[in-house]
């Protein structure tokens, strides 16, 4: 359900993802597959655990 959403609203979009603690992870989401978010920034890749994730928001 998450990732549909992520697919249709925010892909390649800049964001920030919050998975709770101090980290917010910040990037282009460039694919959302396999219950997985994909996030670019500076050339680098981050990868995320959808389940993992508690907020989303455009940056």
């Amino acid at each position: 359900m998450m990732q549909s959403f992520i697919v249709e609203h925010y892909l390649e979009s800049a964001v920030d993802v919050y998975c709770g603690g101090p980290d917010i992870f910040r990037g282009v989401i460039k694919a959302c597959a396999d219950n997985v978010l994909t996030l670019e920034n500076e050339g680098k890749l981050t990868h995320i655990a959808i389940d993992k994730i508690i907020a989303l928001w455009a940056q």
